[in-house]
């Protein structure tokens, strides 16, 4: 007991004292997962509006490759990506591997199926009616679009919060890909596993602590954003 209460003692001096260690980790993490999370936005969002308004040979194949996708393993897309990024993959001349930017390559393909799909089911839900409604007074199909887009405003802005969330506590990719190499690709996650593993239970706590506040702070924006 005494063990629990010095760690939460010595993690709150880390965080009172903004520890620059605590900071660096806390700063990279938040840098990779919201460049991740802009870039399957950047795709998602688009791809699922096609996705939901269009009919075309091979759609229901991708929808169903989407939804399949969901439940990847983050160390699976790790795998992938490590094949691609190492000195005998296709991108080792690039040496990307075991930096931030493979991190970021390897939550964009965590978080891309998410993002999609939850798109994608935010705009089926209102486009029929909205649409129609909108090209039988006159609109045009881009003007149509953009109201579809308008209405479903919230939904898409929690589908992107729910993607960051998902990317901020992974650990498969931003360990295999990031290597967690102290002051270059340390996440979160990751430096929590390995400070635990060292004895460091008081700098894990802190940076443990960091990440439920984040967590807390992003479920009750998704929460605000469903009632709306």
């Amino acid at each position: 007991m005494d063990y629990l209460a010095n760690s939460f003692s010595h993690a709150l001096k880390l965080l009172v004292a903004m520890d620059p260690e605590v900071l660096e980790v806390v700063f990279l993490s938040l840098k990779v997962s919201s460049l991740s999370t802009l870039l399957a936005s950047v795709l998602g969002l688009p791809l699922g509006f096609i996705l939901a308004t269009k009919r075309f040979t091979g759609r229901q194949g991708i929808i169903s490759v989407l939804n399949s996708l969901l439940g990847l393993p983050t160390v699976v897309a790790g795998l992938f990506v490590y094949a691609f990024l190492s000195r005998q993959g296709i991108l080792g001349v690039l040496g990307l591997l075991f930096t931030w930017q493979a991190i970021v390559i390897g939550q964009f393909v965590v978080v891309l199926p998410l993002i999609t799909a939850l798109v994608l089911n935010a705009i089926k839900e209102i486009e029929e009616g909205y649409r129609e409604t909108a090209l039988s007074l006159g609109a045009s199909r881009w003007q149509a679009a953009l109201l579809v887009l308008w209405e479903a405003r919230f939904a898409i802005s929690g589908a992107i919060i729910a993607g960051f969330g998902r990317v901020l506590g992974e650990v498969g990719v931003s360990m295999m890909l990031g290597g967690n190499i102290a002051g270059s690709t340390r996440t979160l996650t990751t430096a929590i596993a390995l400070e635990t593993s060292k004895g460091d239970f008081g700098f894990a706590l802190a940076l443990g602590l960091v990440l439920l506040l984040i967590s807390f702070i992003i479920n009750t924006a998704l929460h605000w954003l469903r009632e709306r």
